[in-house]
């Protein structure tokens, strides 16, 4: 077992409130870049960032694609209640699936004021008068509830329902409502399949014009799914990482992703954002299990946040290895998508297996994303971000965003 005693206070530092960006640049491509190589840094706009990659550079974005997570009702006696949803309660349905339902479905969510919200139904009519959306509490959970929701007419599937009456999920750290520049500037312009709670950041500062200049370089762009929770803004609130319980979240790779990443194997994985890294690198330790420990694994699989610490990181098989074992068991298997859940949890100490280059942006301290980069920075994780504090770069999701060499 790797160690992973490791001091949460060790990933602290101080973040001023004028640090933060409370809202996009102007333009997504012209957010600043950090570029750290070999131990030196530099800075840039994001604009330049095609003509920095290694020119062998392979691309891999998380197209995922936020939905509008948050329900407001208002209760007769005029109480508001908000009802933020998480995950569906079915895990075996596929979020596409439970998205597209065309009848009363139930999720687990959040409900802001839930004390006002004893019993009965909350109603709400879409402005067009005849659009219908009940919410009923079922039972309280751990840390959430259990809401069954129905709507007329049931022609509508729940994707449709959300786009309607929901609003845009902004972190909560930003304490504002959510307006029509957040629906378009909150969501990857790559998104396609729904299901995250909050944006892959580092994919809001690809434009169109950065898509063009990566199709005319010949880059090879693939995408894998990740859908992202509200546990990507849990804080580490244990004293030491290995007592922090990792949030889960469903990822999806196709078979034709796996074969692409095997035939560019010899290219450098450039990795858009932390979400892309946690899928891949869970792809890699499925691998490993397969060649390893000659399981009999199914799909939806489930990766275990502490899972590779479990490994020799000195004898472990090539990326090229474990993802021919991949599609090996695969093709033997009938899957088009490898599926499943992953509560990977990637801390200092870790070994990197497909991640070459990492583009990501500025996060929390004591979170579980600046653990990764330090993981991949090692200690230059802080002169990193110093750096960036005293050359007033923005901070969090709608900040600046770096292009991390490893």
């Amino acid at each position: 077992m790797q160690d992973i005693n490791i001091s949460i206070e060790n990933y602290l530092y101080n973040l001023p409130d004028n640090k933060i960006a409370w809202k996009p640049a102007s333009n997504r491509d012209q957010s600043r870049l950090l570029i750290y190589k070999k131990g030196q840094i530099d800075h840039n706009t994001f604009k330049s960032v095609v003509d920095i990659l290694p020119e062998n550079s392979l691309l891999v974005f998380n197209n995922t694609r936020v939905v509008r997570a948050r329900l407001i009702f208002y209760k007769p006696t005029g109480a508001k209640i908000e009802i933020f949803c998480l995950e569906p309660a079915d895990q075996k349905k596929s979020f596409h699936d439970n998205y597209n339902s065309k009848s009363p479905t139930i999720w687990k969510c959040f409900i802001g004021n839930a004390k006002k919200w004893k019993d009965g139904k909350l109603k709400k009519k879409f402005s067009d008068g005849k659009t219908l959306l009940e919410a009923e509490k079922l039972e309280s959970l751990e840390d959430s509830f259990l809401v069954k929701f129905s709507w007329h007419p049931q022609s509508m599937n729940f994707a449709s329902i959300l786009e309607l009456f929901g609003r845009i999920p902004l972190p909560p750290y930003i304490q504002r409502e959510d307006n029509s520049q957040d629906r378009f500037r909150y969501q990857t312009i790559y998104s396609k399949l729904p299901g995250s709670v909050a944006a892959p950041t580092a994919g809001l500062h690809f434009s169109k014009n950065i898509l063009g200049q990566v199709a005319a370089k010949n880059i090879p762009k693939l995408n894998v799914t990740l859908h992202v929770s509200a546990g990507t803004f849990k804080p580490v609130t244990t004293d030491f990482v290995h007592d922090h319980k990792m949030h889960h979240e469903q990822f999806s790779v196709s078979l034709q992703t796996i074969e692409s990443l095997i035939h560019e194997d010899n290219r450098c994985f450039v990795i858009v954002g932390t979400t892309t890294v946690r899928t891949l690198e869970s792809l890699y330790w499925l691998g490993v299990s397969l060649l390893q420990k000659d399981a009999d694994i199914k799909c939806p699989v489930e990766i275990d946040q502490w899972e590779p610490y479990t490994y020799n990181f000195n004898k472990l098989p090539s990326r090229k290895e474990v993802l021919t074992a991949i599609k090996q068991w695969m093709y033997i298997n009938n899957l088009e998508n490898v599926t499943g859940t992953t509560s990977l949890m990637i801390v200092p100490g870790y070994r990197f297996q497909m991640t070459d280059v990492l583009i990501t942006n500025f996060h929390r301290p004591a979170s579980t994303l600046l653990l990764l980069v330090a993981a991949f920075t090692g200690d230059d994780w802080r002169k990193i971000y110093n750096y960036a504090l005293n050359n007033n770069f923005r901070f969090l999701s709608y900040g600046d965003s770096c292009l991390l060499f490893k």
